[in-house]
């Protein structure tokens, strides 16, 4: 096996998943990665067991070195410039990494002497602007925005036929890869099969991350080191997975996926970014009893009750919050300032800083993985899972800045 990106966030799960099944794992990481480098499970960046590669998707030779040395049966192209936000400021590298630098492995896949499986790691990003609703649809038109192809209302839970109207730079990068990937089986017979996985976290997510941003402020809070919190667009819905789950599901596409196609992999559950981060602060003993936008104008009790009214023909856990947001009936914007939690330990004021918020925004994600169930995966893990060991690792002292 060979995993590209062996030393970002996936690819130790990864790495771990399948040396624990007895295979043989080379990772292909830019520099020597020390085995006692913390910020991953396992206790290391590089999973012990894991041979080290050096490569770098921007070499072609070095790749052709990959490929000899690691023989690979199956290769999990893991690496990428993965940061949304990080892709507004730099779209050219973003492009040269993502676009370019998977030509180059698929290249090298094809001159190799081997016959591998390619599993690329797609990105729901991809599907970008989803429509959710005929209210959403006319809220869209009213600023001015171009929908393209038109949208079949609603287009959630979004199955892998849903149209490609990537927002970020990121984005695009992942559309042309995830084309390019089946092409080449097409085109060439490499054995390509892409995932278009969707948002996934644990223990070890860069705080350019939400969820892990979420994380850290809270642990923050516990540990006393902070008395506020500060985040962007709290309305985004996202299917969130763990990475267990999802390095499950890398496997069950090497193994049962069919070449030159496409599979969605997530868990078919929608959060709001502002239930997880009320979910994260119950997690840490701040029982939620009220929020109210800073100006006094919006305000729900009991935000985090449970609820299981279908939403989009599927009846998902949520909370009430996600209900009255995905209805349409309350939104917080940037104008309202923030919002104040009310929790049996107090207020918790929460500021809505412009600079997290993304000149082009997804407003929602939800996966359709009937197509992925088929082959006989299913997700595992609760979204309480991924709080529980996200806040474990901030509140972890070795893990402290």
């Amino acid at each position: 096996m060979l995993i590209t990106g062996a030393g970002g966030f996936a690819g130790p799960y990864l790495a771990r998943y399948l040396l624990d099944q007895g295979a043989i794992v080379h990772g292909l990481v830019r520099k020597p990665v020390r085995d006692e480098n913390r910020n991953v499970l396992a206790g290391a960046r590089g999973a012990p067991g894991m041979v080290q590669v050096i490569g770098d998707l921007d070499h072609p030779e070095s790749l052709d070195h990959a490929m000899k040395t690691a023989d690979p049966e199956v290769i999990f192209h893991l690496a990428a410039q993965s940061s949304v936000a990080k892709s507004f400021v730099d779209p050219v590298g973003t492009m040269q990494t993502n676009c370019i630098g998977t030509n180059h492995l698929l290249e090298a896949a094809r001159r190799g002497t081997g016959d591998p499986v390619v599993v690329f790691a797609g990105s729901s990003d991809e599907y970008g602007l989803v429509v959710s609703s005929r209210q959403h649809l006319e809220q869209l038109k009213v600023q001015g925005g171009t929908i393209f192809p038109e949208p079949k209302i609603p287009e959630v839970p979004i199955s892998e036929t849903n149209p490609l109207r990537p927002m970020s730079p990121y984005a695009v990068s992942k559309v042309f890869g995830d084309h390019l990937t089946r092409n080449y089986f097409h085109s060439y017979g490499v054995k390509g099969i892409v995932s278009r996985t969707f948002n996934h976290e644990g223990a070890g997510r860069g705080v350019t991350f939400v969820t892990a941003a979420i994380a850290q402020q809270v642990a923050g809070l516990v540990t006393g080191r902070t008395s506020s919190l500060s985040i962007g667009n709290v309305n985004a819905f996202r299917d969130w997975s763990h990475i267990r789950d999802i390095t499950s599901g890398y496997c069950t596409l090497a193994t049962k996926g069919v070449y030159g196609d496409v599979y969605n992999l997530g868990t078919m559950r929608t959060t709001s970014v502002l239930s997880y981060l009320l979910m994260t602060l119950e997690a840490a003993g701040f029982p939620v009893r009220q929020i109210a936008a800073s100006n006094g104008d919006k305000v729900i009790e009991d935000p985090t009750e449970p609820d299981t009214t279908p939403m989009f023909g599927i009846p998902f856990p949520k909370t009430k919050l996600d209900r009255i947001l995905l209805s349409g009936e309350e939104e917080f914007r940037l104008e309202d300032g923030g919002i104040n939690i009310l929790t049996t330990k107090g207020t918790v004021p929460v500021f809505f800083d412009p600079e997290k918020f993304r000149p082009a925004e997804v407003p929602i994600l939800l996966a359709d993985t009937r197509k992925i169930g088929a082959l006989g995966f299913c997700a595992s893990c609760r979204v309480e899972d991924i709080i529980r060991d996200q806040l474990g690792f901030f509140l972890d002292p070795s893990n402290q800045e």
